[in-house]
């Protein structure tokens, strides 16, 4: 999950202007705004924009949520050992062999992973792990080699898909325990730790008092509160172009999202990826064909949950549109923005009315 590198612009641009400073001065309560962003948790670049009283209680905030998304980190790591720690690593490492105990925060996920996968047809699939490692393999290689760069052979994908039940995954919540019973069973929770983990910190600032920031970790935004500065109610969120340059901001922004509460988060086929005789190949895969889905170029949802937010970005790009349309619609408090590879756009009313271009919502 964690190997790849993700670019920091690859997903979600915050378009605040003023937002990227180290403390701009604001008229409201003597509150100002701050800055902070870091490199390691989820192989992204994280980043704290919020409202304190002063720098220090700023910082301790940041400093507080960079500490726990390098603990999340390192529970729902799938390629690295870690001293003293049980993480979904060792769980497919012990495939076959025994249970593993392990955090509350590991079994969360997998239970969360293992309702929503029920809950939208099955689409994403954390048991998928066996197939997304082949994947894995053979993008490494060929980014590595671009020359020498291949697909994956079908047969071997199917072969491995024998291995992806998601209902064979056993979890004992009183005994903290997960088992994987194959020894060729693997667990990969790409699709949705990062958001996974940003609820969680943002919950947990939540409880220590804190009450106006955003968090952007690698295309997974979580904003709580309003601005405390006066002039506006919402944040301002970009939703990236795929077909923008990439290197410029504002060029690269195809409409921003206004908000003062839930998550915004994008999925696209421009991120993960590897070419093969000139065509892209990404690392969104379909369960139904074992290859990268070409339904859209992106798809971005706006939900309560950042953790949700994460799955159905996924979940949504996977399916066909009537099919992705029809669950969005179904699922409440759901909204979405579908860019599809012509370029056209289709969105969600509800999303609609929070976009500034394609909508006229404003950040008032």
């Amino acid at each position: 999950m964690f190997r790849n590198k993700i670019r920091s612009i690859a997903v979600i641009w915050l378009v605040i202007l003023a937002a990227m400073l180290q403390g701009c001065s604001n008229p409201m309560a003597g509150y100002t705004k701050y800055s902070y962003e870091f490199l390691g948790s989820f192989d992204t670049v994280v980043q704290f924009i919020g409202y304190a009283k002063n720098q220090s209680e700023f910082e301790g905030m940041a400093k507080s949520g960079e500490t726990r998304f390098m603990e999340l980190h390192r529970l729902f790591d799938i390629y690295n050992d870690y001293d003293g720690i049980n993480n979904i690593k060792t769980i497919n490492d012990n495939a076959g062999v025994e249970p593993v105990r392990v955090s509350q925060e590991i079994i969360d996920l997998i239970e969360f992973s293992k309702a929503w996968h029920d809950r939208t047809g099955g689409t994403v699939n954390i048991a998928m792990g066996p197939v997304l490692s082949i994947w894995h393999e053979y993008r490494e290689h060929g980014l590595n080699n671009p020359d020498d760069a291949s697909l994956p052979p079908m047969e071997r994908l199917i072969e491995a898909q024998k291995f992806c039940d998601i209902h064979k995954v056993i979890v004992d919540p009183d005994a903290r325990t997960v088992f994987l019973p194959d020894k060729n069973m693997r667990i990969d929770v790409g699709a949705v730790a990062k958001g996974f983990a940003v609820e969680i910190v943002a919950r947990e600032l939540q409880e220590q008092g804190y009450s106006s920031f955003l968090i952007s970790a690698g295309g997974n935004v979580k904003v709580v509160g309003e601005p405390l500065d006066n002039t506006r109610s919402k944040w301002g969120i970009g939703i990236l172009d795929p077909d923008g340059d990439m290197s410029n901001r504002e060029g690269s922004t195809l409409d921003t999202v206004y908000i003062n509460r839930g998550s915004v988060v994008t999925s696209g086929d421009y991120q993960r990826y590897y070419k093969v005789d000139g065509r892209i190949y990404h690392h969104l895969i379909d369960p139904e064909t074992l290859m990268p889905a070409d339904h859209y170029r992106s798809v971005t949802v706006h939900v309560r949950d950042s953790g949700e937010a994460d799955f159905l970005s996924t979940t949504l790009f996977l399916l066909p549109y009537e099919e992705s349309r029809k669950l969005a619609d179904e699922l409440e408090g759901v909204e979405a923005l579908w860019v599809f590879p012509d370029g056209n756009i289709k969105a969600t009313e509800g999303m609609k009315s929070m976009l500034k271009v394609l909508g006229g919502a404003t950040n008032k």
